[in-house]
């Protein structure tokens, strides 16, 4: 994340770290090859794809669980 340039921002910039160490950990359970040099021109769709949703999925259930936490 921290060598492309994006256009988002993060709310929290110190989570660039994790959010970083989230995507390898996600594409090294799907069997992705992250390119060490920051581009991603030559890896197709369907496996970005793959990585980002992962990603939104582990993020929200790591929210309910933090939710359900307070609520208890």
């Amino acid at each position: 994340m921290s060598s492309n340039k994006s256009s988002n921002t993060l709310v929290v910039p110190q989570a660039n770290a994790a959010l970083d160490q989230l995507k390898y950990e996600v594409a090294q359970e799907l069997g992705i090859a992250i390119p060490q040099d920051g581009y991603y021109g030559n890896m197709t769709s369907r496996d970005t794809g793959s990585i980002g949703g992962s990603i939104t999925r582990r993020l929200v259930q790591i929210a309910e669980q933090s939710l359900a936490g307070q609520f208890k």
